[in-house]
């Protein structure tokens, strides 16, 4: 039977970030914002949320992309959100694109955390919630309001947001 639930797995980056220090850059991490950020968007659809870990993604390793793997593999929900830093966000996609084909699998993260003015955490993850519930199985990324497949996704890191390879 399939799971009508989402499973929301939580990773880091940006999104979760609770301060940033430019002149080191470094990311600074206490707890996850992604209980708050669905209470405050009133999200109603059944979400079952899981920190696996809270990493700047530039730190996240082979390892940690295979516990990734592991865990959406095992979980019982076909529908799965990962919040994730747009460093290396299309790496975790590629590497769960290339091995996952019977689930719908949506990333997303934001180029500004939560708790700062005008981040674009929230809106990013309202809609993966919104495109995870109607894409059909994939690997996706959800930034700036598009959605891409996992193997037509760059990060423009000169304009700060994501971008098709190639256009169809």
């Amino acid at each position: 039977m399939i799971s009508m639930a989402i499973k929301l797995f939580i990773t880091g980056g940006t999104i979760d970030c609770v301060f940033y220090k430019p002149e080191t850059d470094e990311y600074e991490f206490k707890e996850t914002h992604i209980p708050k950020m669905l209470k405050q968007a009133r999200v109603t659809s059944p979400i079952v949320t899981e920190k696996l870990m809270l990493k700047d993604s530039r730190e996240i390793t082979k390892k940690d992309r295979e516990l990734i793997l592991k865990k959406c593999r095992e979980s019982k929900e076909d529908r799965i959100v990962i919040t994730h830093g747009t460093f290396t966000m299309v790496e975790t996609a590629k590497f769960l694109g290339q091995k996952i084909k019977d689930k719908t699998i949506v990333l997303t993260g934001s180029m500004v955390p939560f708790n700062e003015e005008n981040s674009d955490a929230l809106f990013n993850l309202g809609c993966a919630v919104a495109a995870v519930q109607t894409l059909p199985t994939g690997v996706y990324i959800t930034m700036n309001g598009k959605v891409f497949t996992w193997d037509n996704v760059r990060e423009n890191e000169e304009l700060d947001e994501f971008e098709e390879l190639k256009t169809s």
